[in-house]
């Protein structure tokens, strides 16, 4: 088996990431990832776990808490989703990619495993995605993590992601998104999102609208699980910003931190709060984990694709936003970190399953001219719906 070979085999099966329809709760089922894993020696418990799930921010936020865990002299795997560019995107140890031919070697592994358990199909046929998620818990198990940091794909409660026993669950800014699956109101997709919380855990939650806190709150006393709040128990002020990086402080349950963050995005500042709540809760559970070590992990912080700066003459910003409060985050930022910017050209593009009305009236005031295009991905919107929409914005 070669490398397209190993990615044409796990691309054979049932992708909720590429597939043009809505899917529902009921194609879910964590016992089957739960026999699979079962089967491969069960990886996913070798390491301790940090479990990151959210609307927003879960990804630089699993970045960051990592980044620190290396600095610390842990050594960290890192599991994220989607990928930008390549696959092996997902799957990291000590800011290292897994090499074409690690994925190669682990796809053959699992192989004859996830034939038997499809085979069998006693709790449903395995995904594309749960493949993926074995794949590096596999690979963490075998290269002897320390710690895994792990981002939920969607939800959280049935997430393949969501067999972990975790040392901390984070829970990053809930909003509307992925409603097909999840829910049409905040409170639902807070239950899914606080699907991930363990009894006796401890639970780190990023600030929340008032009715997803109240949901957090309750999963918490369910479960008697330790909760800290971002927005009180830690807090966070900028300080100031230039082209590569913005400067902020953060009040901590031990100690405050002057930090240094080579991100842009008014969100990150939130993002980099979340983590050092998170990295405090592990040194207060005895991790050797020092103020100096939060310091310089998230001063060498990387996260491609968030207000991303890729060109300073002509000022070309790359960012990710698909909903209506990422568009929020992004028109602040635009007006945070370019007061001056004029003639502002905006590309676009989204999923067929995204909230375009919304996007929309967030983005539309901020650019003179739009260019609206459409990507190669299976779930990529036809062109017209965006164009009337922001059409009707004039």
């Amino acid at each position: 088996m070669n490398y397209q070979q190993a990615l044409d085999y796990l691309y054979s099966f049932v992708d909720y990431e590429t597939t043009p329809s809505p899917h529902d709760a009921a194609h879910y089922d964590l016992r089957r990832v739960e026999e699979l894993l079962a089967c491969l020696g069960n990886p996913h418990l070798k390491a301790r776990s940090i479990h990151i799930a959210g609307t927003k921010g879960k990804g630089s936020t699993a970045a960051m808490i990592a980044s620190v865990l290396i600095a610390s002299g842990y050594t960290t795997g890192l599991n994220t989703s989607p990928h930008l560019h390549t696959v092996n995107e997902r799957i990291s140890i000590d800011g290292k990619l897994i090499s074409n031919e690690e994925l190669v070697s682990l796809v053959e592994r699992l192989k004859p495993v996830a034939s038997a358990v499809n085979q069998k199909a006693t709790y449903g046929q395995l995904t594309t995605f749960e493949l993926l998620t074995a794949l590096g818990f596999l690979y963490f198990g075998l290269k002897g993590v320390d710690f895994q940091v792990v981002e939920a794909g969607l939800g959280g409660r049935l997430d393949a992601t969501n067999v972990v026993k975790p040392e901390v669950c984070v829970i990053t800014s809930v909003n509307l998104d992925h409603t097909d699956v999840l829910g049409n109101s905040l409170t639902q997709i807070a239950a899914e999102k606080a699907g991930i919380i363990k009894p006796g855990g401890v639970v780190v939650s990023s600030p929340q609208a008032d009715e997803v806190a109240k949901v957090i709150e309750e999963a918490c006393l369910k479960c008697s699980a330790g909760l800290v709040r971002v927005g009180s128990d830690v807090t966070w002020q900028e300080l100031t910003f230039d082209a590569s990086r913005q400067l902020l402080k953060v009040n901590g349950i031990l100690a405050s931190y002057q930090l240094s963050l080579p991100l842009l995005g008014c969100y990150q500042l939130e993002n980099a709060a979340t983590a050092v709540a998170t990295l405090e809760v592990l040194a207060t559970g005895g991790f050797n984990i020092s103020r100096d070590s939060i310091i310089t992990g998230l001063a060498k912080v990387s996260w491609p694709g968030r207000f991303q700066i890729m060109s300073r003459s002509p000022l070309i910003v790359v960012d990710g936003a698909h909903n209506p409060a990422s568009a929020r985050g992004l028109g602040q930022s635009i007006e945070h970190y370019f007061k001056d910017f004029n003639q502002a050209i905006l590309v676009i593009g989204t999923s067929f399953d995204k909230d375009i009305a919304g996007i929309v009236s967030e983005l539309y005031s901020f650019f003179d001219r739009v260019i609206v295009t459409r990507s190669r991905h299976p779930r990529a919107m036809a062109t017209e719906p965006i164009v009337t929409e922001f059409t009707r914005h004039g």
